[in-house]
């Protein structure tokens, strides 16, 4: 039996005006994120991967209301978030939480750990006395693997695996449904991101969390997602089950991206016929005319050139935007 949809993203864009060089130039536009849509369902983890300057932070950012969208909308189990007000959107941020690339950066360093933790439960008076305060600061505390005789710290006083971990635990006292987690092991020892990762499988398993896992390291989103949406300069190129794209990547930017991977298996790079991503990811101010990835691709032709692809169905549950598929 299927999942029910717990987010469904239809058509969002963000798109900034760009003060041009000269007066006699016309006014720009970045688009950094172009009419994406995709949906995720309860219990699920969705993995969005693509180079840096791709558009995935932005996107996360969009569906907490971080920003305003340009246009589109994202419901939550069926609810469109943009239509509400500040106020009315409120008792949704419980529900949907974010984990942050710099687990450092998202902490205030003035904070106790107790009280990093307590501030949400506060916010959304979540505890009424300051004993169930403690107490749910203690469980949340040994929840994610910290000693809860350390809560009188302060960020500073902890290494980077436990600051994220902090970080998980402030997501989830709010009962979080659904965690927007944005690089979360990228800034971590490698030693230290494996813990992290587990930890994060542990939770969805327990308390029946979505992810939407935002990351440029596919063999760390293959561990973690079910499906995986790649993006290229602001759009959705290839979305499929994790499964799927592995085996079969259809889509020529996906396909260098997996043969970038530093272990990847001889096999692997053979199929894919490149060693790694040709060049650099365009300017999304002057994005390329036709297929945006033409620039790079080493399969492209005229039609690429000048024509831009549209998502089509490839297979059951498997969608691409190349004219060669």
């Amino acid at each position: 039996m299927n999942n029910a949809t717990l987010l469904d993203v239809r058509g969002l864009s963000k798109h900034y005006p760009v003060q041009a060089s000269s007066w006699l130039k016309p006014p720009q536009v970045l688009k950094a994120v172009d009419e994406i849509s995709f949906h995720l369902d309860e219990g699920e983890t969705l993995g969005l991967v693509g180079e840096s300057g791709s558009g995935k932070s932005t996107t996360g950012r969009l569906i907490l209301r971080l920003i305003e969208p340009t246009a589109g909308q994202v419901l939550y189990r069926g609810q469109s978030l943009f239509d509400l007000s500040p106020q009315d959107f409120k008792p949704f941020r419980k529900d949907l939480q974010m984990i942050f690339q710099d687990p450092a950066g998202s902490l205030n360093p003035a904070y106790s750990v107790h009280d990093l933790i307590a501030e949400p439960l506060r916010v959304h008076n979540l505890v009424s006395t300051e004993r169930e305060r403690r107490e749910r600061v203690a469980e949340l505390m040994t929840q994610v693997g910290l000693d809860p005789q350390m809560s009188g710290r302060f960020a500073h006083e902890f290494s980077g695996g436990q600051k994220q971990r902090i970080g998980i635990a402030r997501a989830l006292a709010v009962q979080a449904k659904l965690i927007i987690a944005d690089e979360p092991v990228s800034a971590l020892d490698v030693s230290i991101q494996s813990q992290i990762l587990n930890l994060m499988q542990e939770l969805k398993q327990r308390l029946g969390l979505a992810y939407l896992f935002i990351a440029h390291d596919l063999a760390v989103v293959k561990h973690m997602s079910q499906r995986v949406a790649v993006m290229y300069l602001g759009r959705i190129v290839e979305l499929t089950t994790s499964q799927n794209l592995y085996r079969q990547p259809a889509h020529p930017y996906t396909k260098m991206l997996l043969a970038a991977i530093p272990h990847a298996s001889a096999q692997r790079r053979i199929q894919s016929k490149v060693t790694q991503v040709q060049g650099e990811i365009p300017s999304p101010i002057d994005r390329p005319k036709g297929c945006a990835f033409h620039t790079r691709c080493p399969y492209a032709v005229t039609r690429c050139r000048e024509e831009d692809p549209a998502l089509k169905e490839i297979a059951v549950q498997h969608v691409a935007a190349c004219h060669l598929i």
